[in-house]
């Protein structure tokens, strides 16, 4: 907390009065904190701390707004080419998929309804909702995020629009050169990809699990690996959810603020997760049993026929991996 306030505390402090004294920074920090930690209403954190519930409202909007104009560059910044490399090499290690540049995935968001809103934000779940839109890396960290799209939107619209998408089209994000797959060059030199669910669409840079079921061995093979590694995200989003609990429950706020607070949450996620934890909450899960199972029956969204040929040299790729061992 009080490295947190360090970075934060100069934005956090006010002017004082004639009529009264400020808050100081350090409180409106730790109502801030209690707010995201515990999802209570502004109405009960005034309460405990015996403030006004305006107080209260704005001490976290300006927090969250402090959060992220001081600390996105530091801890959710672009990644360089040895960035990406090293992240590929993690994926590799720990979830066997070469050239693996994160996993994606979209969680909504639930809020109150905006005023005159129509289904601008209403989902397939029934809710009103915004789209945080996240590629996580293998340690459980976010390298990238998008939010505020409507909730009616579809995970691959939202990537289709968002700078990661429009990047990756572009070939602008310092993704590093195509190389052959870790200990075989039949395959020749292979695109570094991100893996996705079936709700994203398969390009050469993305790719996405093989549709329907009774599928040939060698696809089983892919679908299971890429099911393993896209887990991290599902767990990235499953432990930001337990640590910043505001998230689980509806937020009574604009949509412009509730931007703010996400984007502060995964901030903070970031700065709080190291490799410590990432392997005891590995630990946790095989413990447990809490795994995904294989991916089964996907449709949707049609490929290239570049991004078949990449999914198919994968999948080679995996039956190989399978037949030596």
């Amino acid at each position: 907390m009080e490295e947190i306030l360090s970075i934060v505390g100069p934005d956090l402090t006010s002017q004082t009065t004639n009529f009264r004294d400020p808050i100081e920074p350090k409180q409106r920090l730790a109502i801030t904190l209690r707010y995201l930690a515990a999802g209570e209403s502004f109405a009960s954190l005034a309460y405990q701390y015996r403030l006004g519930a305006i107080t209260v409202c704005s001490s976290v909007h300006m927090t969250c707004s402090a959060i992220e104009k001081r600390m996105m560059s530091t801890h959710i910044p672009p990644p360089t080419e040895d960035q990406w490399k090293a992240i590929a090499s993690k994926f590799w290690d720990k979830w066997k998929f070469p050239n693996c540049l994160g996993a994606i995935d979209g969680k909504h968001i639930t809020i109150k309804a905006p005023p005159n809103s129509g289904s601008l934000f209403f989902n397939y779940k029934k809710t009103f909702s915004i789209v945080l839109l996240a590629l996580v890396d293998a340690d459980y960290r976010f390298t990238y995020i998008q939010v505020g799209d409507f909730g009616r939107a579809s995970d691959g619209g939202v990537y289709g629009s968002s700078r990661l998408g429009r990047g990756m089209e572009a070939k602008t994000l310092n993704v590093p050169e195509d190389s052959p797959l870790p200990g075989s060059g039949v395959q020749g030199p292979m695109p570094y990809v991100i893996v996705g669910d079936a709700a994203f669409p398969l390009k050469t840079y993305l790719m996405r699990p093989f549709p329907g079921h009774r599928l040939p061995r060698w696809r089983e093979n892919f679908n299971y690996r890429l099911s393993s590694a896209r887990m991290v995200v599902e767990c990235a989003f499953g432990i930001l959810t337990a640590r910043w609990r505001a998230l689980l429950s509806r937020l009574q706020m604009a949509p412009h603020f509730v931007d703010t607070v996400v984007m502060a949450s995964c901030i903070l996620h970031n700065f709080l997760t190291n490799p410590a934890q990432n392997r005891r909450w590995q630990d946790e899960a095989e413990h447990t049993g809490d795994m995904l199972p294989i991916i089964r029956n996907m449709g949707g969204n049609r490929g290239s026929k570049d991004a078949y040929g990449v999914r198919e040299k994968f999948s080679a790729f995996f039956n190989s991996l399978e037949g030596s061992m």
